[in-house]
C-alpha cells in the first residue's frame, strides 16, 4: 500500500493525523498564555508553585515547552518528507503530545512534585522525540539528516543540566546559554536549508533574475564561525576574545543572508518574514558582542536571538506548514500578516526595553501584548485548519 494510501485510511482525529497538528496548536496556545502569567509573576502579583526561580520558569518554558513544541511539530511534519515513510500519528503521536504536556504541567508544579521527579518527567518528551526522529531517519537511510537528532539529543541533554544546574547553584545560567545556542542552531541549519528553497522556487515562478546562492563552504564557515562563537559565550560570556568572536559571527551571517536575495521577496509575505526572522540571528551575534564588552544590558542580545530570530521563525514556520499541509494557497492572509507584524513587533519592544531601562516596563508591556496577541491569533486563526482533515 502507499504511503498516500496509508495516510486516507487513518481514521482517528485529525488533530493526531500529522505532527504539525497538535504540537503547532497547543505550542501556539501555551507561547500565547505563558507570557501574560509570566508578566503578572514578575510584577509580584502571582507566584506560580515551582521548585524553579521565576525567571528561570520563564527561560525554561519557552525553551523547551514553546520551542520544544514547534522542533516536534516541524521534525515530525519534515521527516516523512525526507524519507519517503508514513508519518507518525494516532496513538504514537498522541503519546508523544501528552509527554511534552506532562513535562509543562511537571516543571510548572515541581514544588509539589519534587525537583528528580519533576526532571523524570519533563526531560521524556525530548528524548523520546529524538528517539523516534532516529528511527525514521536510520529506517530510511537518510544519514544526511541525523545531524538534526544530533542537535535535538543535545538540547534534551541541556533540558537535564537546566534542572540540575537550577536545583543546585539558584539559577541554570551556564544551561541557558547552552540551550539558546543550541536552538539558534537548529534556526541556521533549518533556515538555511528552507529559506533559500523557499525563496528560489517563488523568484523561480514569478521574477526571473538574481536567485539565492547555493549552499556552499562560505555557509558552511559562517556556521562553523558561528557555532564556535556561541561555544566560547556559553562557557565565558564576557571578554574581547568572546566579543571579537561574536562579532565576527554576526558579520558572517549577514553576508550569509544577503546572499539569499530576500530584498526580492518583499511582495511574498511567507517569504519574506523568512528572511526578517532570519536577520535577528546577526543581530544577537553583534548585541551579544557588545555585552560581552559590558556596552549595554546582556539581555539585548538574548531577547534577540529568543524573541527574535526563535520566535518569528517558529510562527513562520508554522504558518506555512499549516498551510501547506492542509491543502491551502500558499498566500499570507491579512491576518497572518498581521501576526508577523505582531511578533516583529514584540521582538523589537523587548531589544530596545533591555537597551534602554528608562523605558523598560512600557516596553516590556508593548513587547508582552504584541507577543501575545501574535501567538493567540496564530491559533485561532489557524486552529481550525489544524483541527479538521486536509482539504482535498
Amino acid at each position: 500500500m502507499a504511503t498516500l494510501q496509508k495516510m486516507r485510511a487513518y481514521r482517528g482525529p485529525a488533530l493526531f493525523s500529522y505532527g504539525f497538528r497538535p504540537f503547532f496548536l497547543f505550542g501556539a496556545i501555551y507561547a500565547g498564555t505563558m507570557i501574560p502569567l509570566w508578566l503578572a509573576v514578575f510584577a509580584g502579583d502571582f507566584q506560580l508553585p515551582t521548585a524553579f526561580a521565576p525567571r528561570d520558569w520563564h527561560v525554561h518554558e519557552m525553551l523547551f515547552g514553546y520551542v520544544g513544541a514547534v522542533i516536534a511539530g516541524f521534525l515530525l511534519t519534515a521527516v516523512p518528507n525526507w524519507t519517503g515513510r508514513l508519518p507518525i500519528q494516532g496513538a504514537p503521536l498522541a503519546v508523544l503530545f501528552s509527554a511534552w504536556l506532562a513535562g509543562r504541567l511537571a516543571t510548572t508544579f515541581s514544588g509539589f512534585l519534587g525537583w528528580q521527579l519533576a526532571l523524570a518527567i519533563d526531560a521524556a518528551f525530548l528524548l523520546l522525540l529524538a528517539a523516534a526522529t532516529l528511527r525514521e531517519i536510520v529506517a530510511g537511510r537518510k544519514w544526511s539528516n541525523l545531524k538534526v537528532v544530533g542537535i535535538v539529543s543535545l538540547l534534551a541533554v541541556a533540558n537535564i543540566a537546566f534542572h540540575i544546574e537550577t536545583h543546585f547553584y539558584g539559577l541554570a545560567e551556564y544551561s541557558t546559554r547552552a540551550s539558546i545556542a543550541l536552538v539558534i542552531t537548529l534556526v541556521c541549519v533549518i533556515g538555511g536549508r528552507i529559506i533559500p528553497s523557499f525563496t528560489r522556487n517563488w523568484l523561480a515562478r514569478r521574477a526571473p533574475g538574481r536567485l539565492p546562492v547555493p549552499f556552499n563552504r562560505f555557509d558552511a564557515m559562517a556556521m562553523a564561525v558561528g557555532v564556535c562563537a556561541m561555544i566560547a559565550w556559553v562557557v565565558v560570556p564576557s571578554g574581547r576574545l568572546v566579543a571579537s568572536a561574536l562579532g565576527v559571527a554576526g558579520v558572517l551571517h549577514v553576508v550569509r543572508l544577503a546572499r539569499w536575495a530576500g530584498d526580492r521577496t518583499v511582495s511574498d509575505r511567507l517569504v519574506l518574514i523568512l528572511h526578517i526572522a532570519y536577520a535577528f540571528v546577526p543581530t544577537g551575534f553583534f548585541l551579544a558582542a557588545l555585552s560581552s564588552l559590558d556596552v549595554i544590558a546582556p539581555s539585548a542580545g538574548i531577547h534577540a536571538w529568543t524573541g527574535g530570530a526563535i520566535g518569528s521563525m517558529t510562527i513562520a514556520v508554522m504558518t506555512r506548514v499549516s498551510l501547506g499541509h492542509t491543502g491551502q494557497a500558499l498566500s499570507a492572509s491579512v491576518s497572518t500578516q498581521a501576526i508577523y507584524a505582531a511578533i516583529v513587533i514584540a521582538a523589537l519592544a523587548r531589544i530596545c526595553a533591555a537597551l534602554d531601562p528608562t523605558y523598560s516596563i512600557p516596553l516590556l508591556m508593548i513587547a508582552g501584548v504584541a507577543w501575545t496577541g501574535a501567538f493567540l491569533g496564530l491559533a485561532l486563526a489557524y486552529g481550525p485548519l489544524l483541527c479538521r482533515s486536509r482539504k482535498p
